[in-house]
Order: C-alpha cells, then sequence, then structure tokens
C-alpha cells in the first residue's frame, strides 16, 4: 500500500503543530483543521449561524464573530455542550478537509486534527501519528504558551479522552516531552519509514513503531 495520508493528532498541547511543521518541512502537504474550524466558524462560514443560534450571541465578540475563548470557557466545562458543538461542527470541517486532500498533488499530506480519532476522520487515512507528553508538560505549554490558568489548563486537559485512547490507534508515536531536537529525531525516523513505503511499490502495510 503506498502511504501518502498522514492523519496527525494527539491531545491538547502534546505538540501537534510542532510535528506538522517539521513534516511540512520535509515536503508534506500540512492540512491543520483547527484552521479550517476557524474558517467554517467565521462569519459567512457554515457552521457559524448553526452555532450561535445554539449557544446565542453571547459567544460573539464586539465585530460579531464568534470569540472563540468564550466558547472554549462554555464548553470545556460542559461535557453536552462539547459534544453539541462538536455536531455542529464537524460535519463542516471533515467536508473541507477532504476537498483539500483531493485537491492536493502533494504525494504526503498530513492532516492535523486532534479529534482526528472521535470524529471517524482516522478512517480515510493511511497511516496515524500520535503526539504524545505528559500531563505536566500540557499544563506548562498551555499556561506559558496561551495564558491559561492552571484551573482552566486543568478543564481543558481533561476534557479529552485518555492519551492511551489514542496511543493504541497509532502507527507512529511522537514523544514530545524531550527536546525539540529529540522531538524531530523521532519525525525524521518516521518520515523515512514513510518514504520507503512510497518507492515500494510491494508495500502492504503503512510503518508503525513508537521511537523513545
Amino acid at each position: 500500500m503506498t502511504v501518502d495520508r498522514i492523519g496527525l493528532t494527539g491531545n491538547i498541547a502534546t505538540g501537534k503543530t510542532t510535528v506538522g511543521l517539521m513534516l511540512q518541512a520535509l515536503g508534506a502537504e500540512l492540512i491543520d483543521a483547527d484552521q479550517v474550524t476557524h474558517t467554517v466558524m467565521a462569519p459567512g462560514g457554515p457552521a457559524y449561524g448553526p452555532v450561535v443560534a445554539e449557544f446565542g450571541e453571547d459567544i460573539l465578540d464586539e465585530g460579531g464573530a464568534i470569540d472563540r475563548p468564550a466558547l472554549g470557557r462554555l464548553v470545556f466545562s460542559d461535557p453536552a455542550a462539547l459534544t453539541r458543538l462538536e455536531a455542529l461542527v464537524h460535519p463542516w470541517v471533515i467536508a473541507e478537509v477532504d476537498r483539500q486532500v483531493a485537491a492536493s498533488a502533494a504525494s504526503v499530506v498530513v492532516v492535523e486534527a486532534i479529534k482526528l480519532l472521535e470524529s471517524g476522520m482516522a478512517d480515510a487515512y493511511d497511516a496515524i501519528w500520535v503526539t504524545t507528553c505528559s500531563e505536566d508538560t500540557q499544563l506548562r505549554r498551555l499556561m506559558q504558551g496561551r495564558g491559561l490558568s492552571r484551573e482552566a489548563a486543568l478543564v481543558r486537559i481533561h476534557a479529552q479522552p485518555p492519551q492511551a485512547e489514542k496511543l493504541a490507534r497509532a502507527d507512529w508515536v511522537i514523544d514530545t516531552d524531550g527536546t525539540l531536537e529529540q522531538t524531530e529525531a523521532q519525525v525524521r525516523a518516521g518520515w523515512q519509514g514513510l518514504q520507503s513505503a512510497l518507492a515500494d511499490p510491494r508495500s502492504t502495510d503503512p510503518p508503525s513503531g513508537a521511537v523513545s
């Protein structure tokens, strides 16, 4: 099987964006599902009206756009609300990601999506890469990088399924607890496996394994 579509996932603040950019630098086309989410939820986007109708105009900023931090505070503390939001947004995101994948001429396309497995998107990909790190590292990144309080960061971390559920589905695992150089070494090892699979038409399985 030719491995040309990578689904890149991992829980919040585990390093997906960093790994995605490393893969892009190696030659992959990167599609960021979070950026697509921004687009479909923007004023005029297909999910904007349904989300505002469901959660009210209190989630809008002064310019009329959806205030994502305000919406996040609402849904991350209420699992039922998060489920409703995902039901409204995910179909539009999946459709746009699929369109971009189909339009790509790249030999390797990477789709970075935090809900890759939960949304059912993973079934369309040839290999699943998962980023992981300790909860302490997640906390530090959310507090330092996004300015969240410890309490707010923990709410977001614990609103997601355990990392083990994603790791169980992984063809390749990237542990980002170490240095950037250590993370890049793992990315390059996985990339080399992909290139070998692309070069060998007799390959029947995607490269798999975990690099420590």
